[in-house]
């Protein structure tokens, strides 16, 4: 199926997109400051794409939060508390040609942190299947597959998977069960 379909313009197959968030500088790893160069929910996708073909976007606030990780997440609260919708770097002109779309980010306050809520409102997610990627110390998915339904307008949210941000660089194996679980690979 697929490619025979003449209604199917030029596009031979959807392709997935791995839309992420991550923070490098200090992050908090089971009660340690560490600074980081690659945030672990980047780590994650890099091993996602050892797995699977994909396109990737980084979601990159244009005013980022302070490296300091006490003073980020103190901006990341008022963020949420405000409801704000931080201004990206570069948005995706357009999520046509992608489904599914593995959206990665960090528990922020139990949720998505709020520049991924700029992300999703941006798009069309109608008949689109997002699988959300959470990374983080133990706080799992919080409330964020419940919250990236209500901005990601349209979409079909899947079961998330919880990753944790210590063990992100040995999370290759529980990547691929999700994947296989949800037809990806």
């Amino acid at each position: 199926m697929g490619a025979e379909n003449n209604h199917m313009e030029d596009t031979d197959m959807a392709k997935t997109l791995i839309a992420f968030f991550s923070r490098a500088d200090e992050n908090y790893f089971g009660g340690a400051m560490r600074y980081v160069k690659v945030g672990n929910t980047e780590i994650v996708v890099g091993l996602m794409k050892e797995l699977i073909e994909a396109d990737t976007f980084k979601i990159e606030m244009k005013d980022p939060y302070s490296p300091v990780y006490m003073t980020c997440i103190d901006e990341a609260k008022k963020d949420k508390q405000n409801n704000a919708r931080p201004e990206l770097t570069n948005y995706i002109e357009s999520i046509d040609d992608y489904d599914p779309i593995v959206l990665g980010y960090p528990n922020y306050w139990g949720t998505i942190p709020m520049a991924v809520a700029t992300f999703l409102e941006r798009y069309d997610f109608t008949g689109k299947t997002i699988l959300p990627l959470c990374t983080n110390e133990g706080s799992g998915m919080g409330s964020s597959e419940g919250d990236v339904k209500k901005y990601a307008k349209g979409a079909e949210v899947r079961r998330g998977l919880s990753i944790t941000g210590s063990g992100a660089s040995d999370s290759k194996g529980a990547v691929e069960k999700w994947f296989k679980a949800n037809g990806i690979m």
